[in-house]
């Protein structure tokens, strides 16, 4: 087996951790192996659509040069159930995210890597991590092994090479989710006529009910310049025991709903993608971010927040590639890439950041995320009660009056319906 010299570090995943890993320490006068398995970065990408701003200020400085479509100043939640439709409109008098395409944003960073000094290896699938005596020295890659002083592991939310090197656990299906996503092409001015948006203005769209089935998860419109990103996401514990239907065909039925077929009628499908998720991300970390030789970046550290009304990604894995080029840097600067070393410069301020934060008080989450009753019969109570205060008769129903029919009518109990409200408020 060959091995060839040593890297400083290599970066294995050119998505937006590794990539910005690699930009940040190559600007900094490493020598870095960028390695991806796709053709070109982000080639193998999937994501909704929508980034947001402010954490990425502080990694790139040139942030407004990046491909945006449209910032995002429109928001929309909606609960569907055959002709009954419930829409709440949030207009946003700044933006803080943009929509893009996640492949060209990828690109886009994983250029300033190279023209930084990084060496772009694409379509290079790597094997298995070079370890030795617990140490990771390298990485395998066919009958190669390539050593480095540090591996920085972005491989994203299907992190083989972590679980087949004991790093990691296995994945639960009751910690992932399936997203499925079209990109249907209108063109600009048809976009903003349909959704009511200004030149220039994005829209983010959560639906709920059964755009899904009533099966734990949501649906997404997100506007970008003269296409739509529209899909799905199914948790795969509900979806295991819930789904009736393949879920590409819960996706065709979300596009020619008759409640939303209109806003893309006349469009072209251009693409059609599927995508694990992370759901429970606190269940799917790993012990630690840092272990003797090697770093967790991106959704590979399960670093991918979802609260039901908002998903942050893109900008949480960018994020902890800028902290782990700091503290590899660090680290290297010392001549210790051990384990204790790689904690004390990566994993301590991962987890005093933003990002363990949030996903520390958010991780409430996971029990609304995951529980059943929350996407079937909570949505139909909201329903009635509506109904029954807008539907009129002779009588004009009270608001606690319409309350507890429609509890009675979903067979849920008030004291519980009260509870888990509360909990699921204080998660969120």
């Amino acid at each position: 087996m060959g091995q060839s010299a040593e890297f400083d570090a290599i970066v294995v995943g050119a998505g937006p951790a590794g990539a910005t890993a690699a930009y940040h320490l190559a600007k900094r006068g490493f020598n870095v192996l960028l390695v991806e398995r796709g053709r070109g970065a982000g080639s193998k990408q999937v994501f909704g659509g929508r980034i947001y701003a402010e954490p990425l200020r502080e990694v790139f400085d040139d942030l407004d040069k990046a491909p945006i479509h449209r910032w995002v100043r429109r928001e929309r939640f909606t609960i569907l159930d055959g002709d009954r439709e419930l829409t709440l409109d949030f207009r946003a008098g700044a933006s803080t995210s943009f929509t893009a395409y996640l492949t060209q944003f990828t690109q886009w960073i994983a250029q300033k890597a190279v023209d930084a000094g990084a060496v772009l290896a694409d379509e290079v699938r790597v094997d298995g991590l070079w370890l030795d005596g617990g140490r990771v020295r390298g990485i395998v890659a066919g009958p190669d092994r390539v050593a480095a002083r540090v591996v920085i592991v972005a491989e994203g939310v299907n992190r083989l090479l972590l679980e087949r090197a004991g790093f990691v656990h296995r994945a639960s299906p009751r910690e992932l989710a399936l997203g499925v996503k079209e990109v249907i092409k209108l063109d600009k001015k048809t976009i903003e006529e349909r959704f009511g948006l200004e030149e220039g203005e994005g829209l983010a769209w959560v639906l709920l009910g059964e755009v899904t089935d009533f099966i734990p998860g949501g649906a997404f419109v997100y506007t970008n310049r003269d296409t739509l990103s529209v899909g799905l996401v199914v948790h795969l514990g509900g979806a295991y025991q819930l789904l009736r239907d393949q879920v590409h065909v819960l996706a065709e039925r979300l596009r020619t709903h008759p409640r939303l077929s209109r806003f893309f009628e006349g469009g072209d499908i251009m693409e059609y993608s599927a995508h694990m998720t992370i759901e429970d991300s606190v269940g799917y970390m790993p012990e630690h971010f840092a272990y003797d030789g090697m770093v967790i970046v991106g959704d590979a550290a399960g670093l991918l927040l979802n609260t039901g009304l908002t998903i942050r990604g893109v900008d949480y894995a960018a994020y902890s590639g800028y902290l782990a080029a700091k503290g590899v840097e660090r680290a290297l600067s010392e001549g210790d890439a051990s384990a204790e070393a790689l904690r004390r410069h990566y994993e301590v301020p991962l987890r005093e950041s933003f990002i363990y934060r949030d996903l520390m008080r958010h991780r409430g989450a996971s029990y609304a995320m995951k529980n059943p009753r929350m996407f079937r019969e909570y949505p139909r109570v909201a329903l009635d009660t509506l109904e029954e205060i807008y539907t009129l008769g002779r009588e004009t129903p009270l608001p606690h009056e319409a309350l507890a029919r429609a509890l009675s009518r979903n067979r849920v109990g008030f004291a519980e319906f009260a509870l888990r409200m509360l909990k699921v408020v204080m998660s969120l």
